[in-house]
């Protein structure tokens, strides 16, 4: 088989339906729409979400909460994460997307305590949590708020 033999399976493609193109394609005149109506017209057709004028699932069903539009969101980092780093490594929020630990800083890096840290390091970033700092600290190393 070359290249110029290729063809598609049999029935896998089809020619478009080009409609309003005259009585003789059958779909002339009215171009498959019918007679009348809201849908027969251009731009005619309802909203997504439109039952017709009966009460929408959307209204029926119950708000809850809301959203806060000053919440901040913190790229993650776990201490398991830091060993990858050499001993005595000064960790910065640069040094942290540079490597490619964090792709996109968002509103500031936060370190969490999940896993184990067994190297002495100096992180700073902009959240720590409690057992993050504890850790960093009982495996000699130091945390600074940025």
């Amino acid at each position: 088989m070359k290249l110029h033999e290729l063809k598609p399976a049999e029935g896998s493609r089809s020619t478009r339906n080009r409609v309003g193109r005259g009585t003789g394609s059958g779909n002339g005149k009215t171009a498959g729409r019918g007679h009348k109506g809201q849908n027969s017209r251009s731009g005619g057709g309802v909203r997504p979400g439109f039952e017709g004028g009966q009460n929408p699932l959307f209204r029926r069903l119950p708000k809850r909460g809301f959203t806060n539009i000053n919440r901040k969101e913190f790229a993650i980092v776990n201490l398991d994460t830091l060993n990858r780093f050499e001993e005595g490594t000064e960790i910065t929020p640069a040094l942290l997307i540079e490597t490619g630990v964090v792709s996109n800083e968002k509103s500031g890096i936060k370190i969490l305590g999940n896993g184990t840290l067994d190297k002495k390091l100096s992180v700073k970033a902009h959240k720590f949590s409690a057992s993050a700092k504890e850790a960093i600290e009982n495996a000699g190393g130091q945390t600074e708020v940025v």
